[in-house]
């Protein structure tokens, strides 16, 4: 039943890629625990007992309650289908409950950094450097994922109106305005790029050192490396360019609504924990500024 979940989740659900292979990489760990402890081959014949016991083995071996409250989602969603299809009759998963988490606050790079990143750095005006400087200020001057860079094609773009239109999670599409200057760094690249490849309004636009499509790992080095000029951050990754970008408008005044429309979240709460970030910045400049602070 394992198998007919994750094409549920694929086709049906529309989950993203990088969603399905974590689902399956949980009931993969899953699987392996029961057949381990109690022989037992259907994760679907599990009982509560039994991914208590999992639940807890994993807290013995210190993984954190973020990772543990993941895979405790995986199940839910598992259950939910076998109940959904009358494969069983009660769900094992009732009185399983989340672990608590401490809350953490998006990680971000100050205004700053990132002016003198995409201001003083120097790129080299070679192919490399211009799409190297390109990823940096799509990330940050859009707010987008990382999944959403890599899918980005040249028949997304709207130069003329300045706007972009990604795919993003659920198979939703958004449109994004973007600036001039990034409108001007796309337009340089772009003559790099038909050097390197023949044009095509199906080509992805984001292209590796050889002309194919960029990846994850090529994506998260990159960005990982010039970051690294810039901030001490222990994470440097390009969803910090995302935080950066919300927290950045959310600090200079931009309403919340719009901010959750250009990230394309579904819901505002998943917006509002940016709010977290510019009381802490008000607080500081409170501190510094007021004669009785």
């Amino acid at each position: 039943m394992v198998s007919y979940f994750l094409q549920h989740i694929k086709f049906e659900k529309r989950l993203s890629h990088h969603t399905v292979t974590a689902y399956e990489g949980d009931m993969k760990q899953f699987s392996a625990y029961l057949k381990f402890q109690y022989d037992l081959k259907d994760p679907e014949k599990a009982d509560f007992q039994m991914i208590r016991s999992w639940i807890a083995s994993m807290a013995e071996e210190k993984m954190e309650n973020r990772s543990i409250n993941r895979k405790i989602a995986t199940l839910r969603t598992f259950y939910n289908f076998l109940l959904r299809h009358k494969i069983i009759v009660t769900d094992p998963m009732v009185k399983i409950k989340a672990l608590k988490t401490d809350k953490s606050l998006p990680k971000y790079v100050e205004e700053k950094p990132m002016e003198n990143l995409l201001d003083e750095v120097e790129f080299s005006n070679d192919f490399a450097g211009m799409r190297d400087k390109l990823v940096l200020e799509l990330l940050y001057g859009t707010g987008m994922r990382l999944s959403e860079l890599i899918g980005l094609k040249l028949s997304d773009l709207n130069l003329y109106n300045n706007t972009l239109t990604v795919l993003g999670k659920r198979n939703k599409h958004r449109v994004i305005p973007i600036n001039r200057n990034l409108v001007g760094a796309i337009r340089d690249y772009l003559a790099q790029r038909n050097d390197l490849i023949d044009d095509n309004s199906d080509d992805y636009l984001i292209l590796t050192d050889t002309g194919t499509q960029a990846y994850p790992v090529f994506i998260q080095r990159l960005v990982k490396r010039y970051l690294s000029l810039v901030t001490s951050l222990e994470q440097r990754s390009p969803h910090v360019l995302r935080h950066s970008f919300a927290t950045h408008l959310l600090n200079r005044g931009a309403d919340l609504n719009a901010i959750k429309d250009l990230l394309g979240h579904t819901s505002l709460a998943a917006t509002q924990v940016y709010t977290h970030n510019s009381i802490d910045k008000l607080k500081k400049i409170f501190q510094q500024a007021h004669p009785k602070a």
